[in-house]
């Protein structure tokens, strides 16, 4: 493969993540708020008095549950693609999903208190 294959290739692949991207602020009403609060709290870690990599801490927490997000929404549109009938294997892949974007969730909360903690000590 020469390098404007590889070019093309990486140009393709990053359009697919944006069609990804796309598909889940559309279809996905969690991301949406997700994303919101990513803006909302992105520019809070960049202006408060917080050392560079709390802020770095800050922001990949944020990143993190978007990235988590995006997997259980994968997770389950695979699910509901195999079959809409109920199965104990379907449930237990999406409540497995659901579970890491409450982890994720969990993990932005606890450092974002730490460091907001941290300023008022």
């Amino acid at each position: 493969m020469n390098a404007a294959q590889h070019i093309i290739r990486i140009v393709k692949a990053f359009g697919y993540s944006l069609e990804g991207l796309k598909a889940a602020f559309c279809s996905e009403p969690a991301f949406v708020i997700e994303v919101f609060c990513f803006f909302i709290l992105t520019p809070i870690a960049v202006f408060f008095p917080f050392a560079l990599v709390f802020k770095a801490l800050l922001i990949s927490s944020l990143f993190l549950v978007l990235i988590i997000e995006l997997g259980n929404s994968a997770i389950e549109a695979v699910v509901d693609r195999i079959s809409l009938d109920r199965h104990p294997l379907s449930k237990k892949a999406k409540d497995i999903g659901s579970a890491a974007v409450l982890l994720s969730l969990a993990n932005a909360t606890v450092v974002w208190g730490m460091a907001l903690w941290s300023i008022y000590q």
